[in-house]
């Protein structure tokens, strides 16, 4: 089993808290499996991007730790045309 690296343990537990904080909401523990998911596509090594994501994804948690919070939004690229 290989060692993770700080800042890959620090993004499992803030999987970890995202996911206890969305069990009480519904629909929200795929929609974090979703893009906890596509973000695990990022390259190891694209450590700033990681980071910027990192920190984004804190503050979101925050938000849907706030007993308001009925959903989350979202940021997409749109998808340019083939």
């Amino acid at each position: 089993m290989s060692r993770h690296s700080r800042l890959q343990k620090q993004v499992l537990a803030l999987y970890r808290q995202f996911l206890r904080a969305g069990k009480d909401k519904p629909g929200f523990v795929p929609r974090i499996r979703d893009e906890f998911r596509e973000n695990s596509r990022i390259k190891k090594s694209d450590v700033m991007h990681i980071e910027y994501l990192y920190r984004r994804g804190q503050r979101q948690l925050e938000q849907l730790r706030d007993v308001n919070t009925k959903q989350l939004g979202s940021f997409s690229k749109p998808k340019e045309p083939s």
